[in-house]
């Protein structure tokens, strides 16, 4: 039968206000005798509760040690029926042993209350008239309380350990190597954007976890998602979601184990989330870095050239603070384009927007700008997230890898590509990109700007269209030259300037300006994909 998290069994100091019934009894006075013993020493006992009634059930919660001087037995001890039936409601109510005190309604345990807890397994006690009730129950309290106070030691210990790990180089993964250490668990910290951050122990693959992983950064406030596996330390799988202070969404932490958890080991797991909660918010909102680095930049602007070293390492160290990365992490410019379906976020605050943006890249550095957003990240921007980002109805311009001092030329050769993956609508790297006009212009603008400035020529028959295509290619491609040009296509060179001169006129287009050969010269290189796609400016 599974539990939940909240529910177990305790061994050692991992316990919360319990103690198990095996330790109370070692702690209670050698004239009390165990006539039956039910197996289940290890069971936590939560209270001691003294009763005469003939039901006491209603009354009680699980796991208390009941105590009774017989009285609903007064008459009644021969009727084993009866007997076993009282036996029975208290097994169904998990009383976790039943003492009998044979002052002054018996001179011993009945047999047939005996035979009843031997065919029940309910752990039976007998307590001498010399041991009063009161005495068990004080004990029992003694005992509680010592157990709290080494566990609450323990606790505070672990707490210690905890803090200790927030402020190490790499916080995440020291918390979940302290988590793990104290509770027998694996753990995974997983980022909003579904990857891994820091993993603990040998659990299941998260590509096992996307049921409980969309449940947790699906859904909106505090909560528990549970799963199992039949995998080692995995029958019992349980995950809470890292939130915003406006609950947006910023990770999940998951873990797995076989056995339920203690209430101290909850406690460990509660003070765990709340501490990876605040990493991951200082992360996107919460740092004073990127404040720091701003006013630097603004007041010394040209720090990067003029700066000392120390200086320019301080910047350094501001700038790796504020992308979640170290000093020589190299970083790389984003700038995100919304499509026209785009429709996320709409009806977002700005803020809101900045979070987000903030949170799937990793960055604090993040400014929405009238096109979009531009980001500065340490993130590689790999396909799943390019992928992530495209599904919310924006495209990407993805910089190469630089340094503090590279940024502004890296933001520059971002920016020059953007135009391209707006009339693309298809997200470009600027490592992929060819470094020409053409490459910077894209197939899908050069063939509306061939269908655009050739649109007169090309709606000619093909026989005569293709002529002028060829005389047109072969005189920009000759600068021009009447006599180059009649030399490579086998003609006049007055039958050349007849035609160059119809073509002008076609397109009405003064050839003498350099611009106007050079965009002509640019057309000219997507027209046979124009063709061959079956179109013209239409």
């Amino acid at each position: 039968m599974r539990r939940n998290a909240q529910q177990g069994t305790a061994s050692g100091a991992d316990r919360l206000s319990a103690v198990t019934l095996e330790e109370f009894l070692d702690k209670l006075p050698p004239e009390l005798t165990v006539l039956h013993d039910g197996g289940n020493g290890s069971g936590l006992l939560r209270w001691v509760e003294p009763s005469e009634l003939e039901d006491p059930t209603p009354y009680l919660l699980d796991g208390e040690f009941l105590l009774t001087a017989g009285l609903p037995f007064v008459g009644e001890a021969g009727n084993e029926a009866r007997v076993d039936a009282y036996v029975r409601r208290l097994v169904g109510a998990r009383v976790g042993a039943l003492g009998f005190g044979v002052e002054p309604y018996f001179d011993a345990v009945p047999e047939a209350l005996v035979k009843a807890c031997v065919r029940h397994n309910l752990t039976l006690v007998e307590v001498p008239g010399t041991v009063p009730f009161a005495a068990i129950g004080l004990e029992f309290s003694q005992l509680l309380e010592s157990d709290n106070a080494k566990v609450f030691r323990q606790l505070a210990d672990t707490n210690r350990q905890l803090m200790r790990a927030v402020l190490s180089a790499r916080p995440e993964h020291e918390l979940l190597a302290a988590l793990v250490q104290r509770v027998p668990v694996w753990a995974v910290l997983v980022g909003a954007d579904g990857r891994v951050r820091a993993r603990a122990g040998t659990g299941v693959e998260l590509s096992a976890l996307q049921q409980i992983l969309e449940r947790l950064l699906g859904g909106s406030g505090p909560r528990v998602e549970m799963d199992s596996f039949d995998v080692p330390g995995s029958a019992l799988v349980f995950g809470h979601p890292l939130r915003s202070t406006r609950d947006a969404n910023l990770g999940a932490l998951i873990l797995g184990t076989d056995q339920p958890l203690t209430p101290s080991q909850n406690s460990v797991v509660s003070s765990a989330v709340g501490l990876l909660e605040l990493l991951v918010r200082q992360r996107t909102s919460g740092s004073l870095a990127p404040s720091q680095l701003a006013t630097a930049l603004l007041l010394h602007p040209d720090s990067l050239v003029s700066g000392g070293a120390r200086h320019v390492n301080g910047l350094r160290d501001l700038l790796a603070q504020s992308t979640s990365s170290t000093r020589s992490a190299p970083l790389r410019v984003v700038q995100g384009i919304k499509a026209e379906q785009g429709t996320w976020p709409a009806g977002d605050s700005p803020v809101r927007e900045l979070l987000q943006w903030r949170r799937l890249f990793d960055t604090k550095l993040v400014e929405i700008t009238d096109y979009g957003f531009a980001a500065v990240t340490r993130l590689k921007v790999d396909d799943a997230l390019v992928s992530e980002v495209e599904k919310l109805g924006w495209r990407l311009v993805i910089g190469e890898a630089t340094e503090l001092a590279g940024l502004a030329a890296a933001y520059q050769r971002v920016t020059s590509v953007r135009s391209r993956v707006r009339n693309t609508g298809k997200s470009a790297r600027v490592d992929d990109v060819s470094w020409s006009v053409a490459g910077l212009l894209g197939r899908e603008a050069g063939t509306m700007l061939a269908g655009r400035l050739l649109e007169p020529l090309l709606n000619q028959e093909p026989e005569r269209r293709d002529a002028q295509l060829a005389v047109l290619r072969s005189w920009l491609g000759e600068n021009g030259s009447w006599d180059a040009t009649a030399k490579v296509l086998g003609l006049h060179r007055n039958s050349v300037r007849r035609q160059i001169k119809a073509v002008a006129e076609l397109l009405d287009a003064d050839l003498n300006q350099a611009q106007v050969r050079a965009e002509l010269w640019i057309a000219l290189q997507y027209v046979d994909e124009l063709l061959s796609a079956g179109g013209t400016a239409g």
